[in-house]
């Protein structure tokens, strides 16, 4: 690169020397220097020449790349985030496609706007060579520049990603972010975003714009492929293509179709062992510790069906029983599994989704069980991480609960594909914070949910890959992805791995040898898979086969499978979402194959609302006759910042879960109860509101039409103040305390209630969706400032 070489200060608090860019360890103490280079965002343009220096601290590379010189120090926030920011942490779970804000800086020459550092952005890694030359600090290729030269499944591929993401993106307002060739880039396989682009606010942005801005690429896609891409956008253009759900079933099936000539051998290892420091190994893993695998992954439309399962837990519970918790999940996953990984029912990825779901749902309730019977309370409840790799046909499948990691490695990048269930995750995805600002909270790293610490409901992630291009998938332990370790050692333990110099069951042995020297303080366990990706059938040919199919599948009714038709239709488990999540992850749930009849729109609505008023009748009674599944039905999850009182929430057991006190776990909210709305309600139209309504129901609320609701936005502070019982339903009249600060600086007119507004619901309809016995700051606080006196009588919890 032409920019001159920056200089590092080590981030050693005892050393600080500095150093040169080309380093990777401080050359007086030996500590890693990490590299953050940085994308930067501002509403004016940013004239810095290399070498200028933004805070003192932030060096220009070229352009609007940055790279910080002080890693060791926390990077610049404010205190008030700005809705774009709130945006961007919004959408995390999507950080494989989308950068996240390192630091804020207020912009001196532009009063009252800020400038916007970006990472996981676009860009080179240190030390990269991609192709004859090194890449570091500089902008990966954009989807233009290698849209020719890549190949049919590529092509499709890219695309699919750009569906998954379309509508997370146009519910955050930023859908625009897809219609900028500039703005997409590409890392091997993968669509990457330089930055959010649009007005921050929900829009509807139709998939008409979308087919136009495709419609640029079909001149130079591949042969094959270029017919249905035409066709595809035709339809998007014409309005057949209504939904981004029916967008990705039509391209999960091209691509299905274009895998077919492509063979994937997939080999796969793994190690666990006790650490220096630990009595005990309470980890577990599947298979074996220190077997290897290996297995052809075949496409769905061939007899005899290889699949490849790898899992990794990590028990909690010290000696209460954390190993046990982890080898039930490990016999439990491997029992369901074995054979149901093997039928042909899954061939759709809907129906795979929900047995993972499934699979780790029944894990839960084995450990819990085991708890119940053996009669353990509270801290002495053991209870285990998940994490898991599934490979099947040509994509692999990764579930994931608790803090165990997975890592997607290629020759150009390492990425942290999940997100951990803990504390500092949760208060990013709110928007309360940066995530390093996060992480120095106390318990930022306490698990918010794992498998068994809950007899009730558990929202297990899924995430769904393409396997078109050669990597590796690390599964592990916070053993080994604690302090950063991953990020510090992939190039030169992993690398090897794709480069053919080093065997995966060294790289396996290498990794935990890594981390009992430079962590230690914990169990360790790995999992690495490297999958290989090679033509299975001659060129000429597979094209020839992937033009007549595709042609046939554009050609079929929209709406109609054409795949794998005969499959039934998956339908999705009642899966709460842990406390913090405002919604599906869009990853996840956007993957679904919708199997409906060929009928129209029309004639299918008076059969879903009679199925809608039949189900809701029947939850209604079901919770009537047993009042004590509501208690199932609510999640645990409790703050550990410090109160306005000056009081701090339970602290976390030494195994690092946070364990709810009596209060969060009664079935019941009591007058003066404070709690925060922390996801919407999900109903057949997708995600609605929290609604309150101006008078308390007279007749009955099944008889009494919604007059002038209070539609009560996620995030918003809620106090309980009055309490009524009629039939055997609790119903609640809560006051609006405040509302998230996105909703507060924007204009809100029609939007929702006001600080100070009062108004009734059933608590059965408002629990499952609130947070409650939370710690809240004076402006959380808003209209309920007022101090809540103590009861005269114990609050009943049961």
């Amino acid at each position: 690169m032409d920019s001159p070489e920056a200089t590092i200060y080590c981030p050693n608090a005892l050393c600080q020397a500095p150093n040169v860019e080309s380093d990777r360890y401080c050359l007086q103490c030996g500590t890693f220097l990490p590299k953050h280079y940085l994308w930067a965002i501002a509403e004016r343009s940013l004239p810095q020449s290399p070498g200028e220096l933004l805070a003192g601290r932030y060096i220009c590379k070229q352009g609007q790349i940055f790279l910080d010189t002080k890693p060791g120090l926390l990077p610049d926030s404010l205190e008030d985030l700005p809705p774009e920011v709130v945006c961007y942490q919004r959408l995390v779970s999507d950080w494989l496609h989308v950068p996240q804000v390192y630091a804020l800086l207020p912009d001196l020459q532009l009063p009252g706007s800020v400038i916007m550092l970006l990472e996981n952005a676009p860009i080179y890694p240190a030390d990269i060579q991609d192709g004859e030359s090194v890449q570091s600090g500089a902008l990966m290729p954009g989807l233009e520049a290698v849209w020719r030269e890549a190949s049919a499944l590529q092509q499709l591929h890219w695309f699919w990603q750009m569906a998954q993401l379309w509508e997370p993106l146009n519910q955050e307002g930023v859908a625009a972010s897809l219609l900028s060739a500039e703005n997409l880039r590409v890392e091997g396989s993968l669509i990457r975003l330089l930055s959010l682009v649009g007005d921050f606010q929900p829009s509807s942005c139709s998939l008409v714009e979308l087919g136009a801005f495709w419609r640029q690429w079909q001149r130079g896609a591949q042969t094959a492929i270029a017919p249905f891409l035409g066709a595809v956008c035709d339809q998007m253009q014409q309005g057949q293509i209504g939904s981004s759900e029916s967008l990705i079933e039509l391209l999960d099936q091209a691509i299905a179709v274009g895998s077919q000539a492509q063979s994937r051998a997939v080999e796969f290892a793994t190690l666990t062992d006790q650490g220096p420091t630990r009595q005990r190994n309470e980890d577990a893993c599947y298979p074996a510790s220190g077997t290897t695998q290996s297995v052809t992954l075949t496409p769905a439309t061939k007899k005899g069906i290889s699949t490849a399962l790898m899992v990794v837990c990590d028990g909690i519970g010290g000696h209460e029983g954390g190993n046990i918790a982890s080898n039930l999940a490990i016999a439990t996953v491997q029992q369901r599994l074995q054979t149901a990984l093997r039928s042909e029912h899954f061939s759709d990825p809907a129906a795979l989704i929900l047995e993972l779901k499934r699979t780790a749902i029944a894990a839960n309730d084995t450990i819990v069980q085991r708890n119940d019977t053996e009669h353990r309370q509270e801290r002495q409840r053991m209870g285990t991480t998940l994490v898991m790799a599934v490979g099947r046909n040509h994509e692999l499948y990764l579930t994931h609960v608790g803090d165990s990691r997975a890592y997607r490695i290629t020759r150009i990048g390492c990425h942290q594909v999940t997100l951990d269930d803990d504390l500092a995750s949760r208060e990013v995805r709110m928007g309360y914070g940066l995530y390093r600002d996060a992480l120095q909270q106390p318990s930022s790293g306490s698990l918010v949910q794992a498998l068994g610490m809950n007899a009730s409901m558990l929202h297990p992630t899924v995430q769904r890959f393409v396997l078109d291009e050669e990597c590796l998938f690390l599964l592990c332990s916070d053993g080994l992805s604690d302090n950063d370790l991953i990020e510090e050692h992939w190039q030169t333990l992993l690398l090897p791995v794709l480069e053919g110099t080093v065997d995966i069951s060294t790289a396996v042995r290498q990794l935990v040898a890594i981390a009992n020297q430079q962590n230690g303080h914990d169990n360790v366990t790995v999992g690495l898979l490297h999958c290989r990706v090679t033509l299975a059938a001659p060129s000429g040919a597979a094209e020839l086969h992937l033009s007549e199919s595709l042609a046939e599948l554009a050609a079929a009714p929209v709406g109609i499978s054409r795949i794998a038709a005969d499959s039934p239709p998956a339908t999705e488990p009642h899966l709460a979402e842990p406390a913090y999540l405002p919604a599906a992850n869009p990853s996840t749930l956007k993957t679904q194959l919708k199997k409906q009849p060929a009928r129209s729109r029309s004639s299918l609505l008076p059969w879903l609302l009679g199925l809608l008023i039949l189900l809701a009748a029947a939850g209604s009674l079901l919770v009537w006759l047993f009042p004590s599944i509501g208690s199932r039905l609510f999640p645990t999850i409790e703050s550990t910042a410090v109160s306005p009182d000056g009081t701090t929430s339970p602290a976390p057991s030494a195994s690092g879960f946070v364990y709810p006190n009596p209060i969060a776990t009664s079935p019941f909210l009591t007058t003066q109860s404070r709690v925060l709305v922390n996801r919407a309600a999900v109903d057949g139209a997708g995600q609605t509101p929290v609604v309150l309504l101006p008078q308390f129901p007279s007749p009955p609320a099944s008889s009494q039409p919604l007059s002038r609701p209070i539609p009560i936005p996620v995030g918003t502070v809620l106090e309980v103040v009055a309490v009524q019982v009629r039939s055997d339903q609790r119903w609640l009249q809560l006051k609006v305390c405040s509302l998230p600060t996105a909703v507060r600086a924007t204009d809100r007119a029609n939007a929702s209630g006001q600080p100070g507004d009062t108004g009734w619901i059933q608590e059965t309809a408002i629990a499952p969706l609130v947070t409650s016995d939370i710690s809240l700051t004076p402006a959380q606080l808003g209209a309920c400032t007022v101090k809540r006196q103590t009861p005269a009588s114990p609050i009943e919890t049961n």
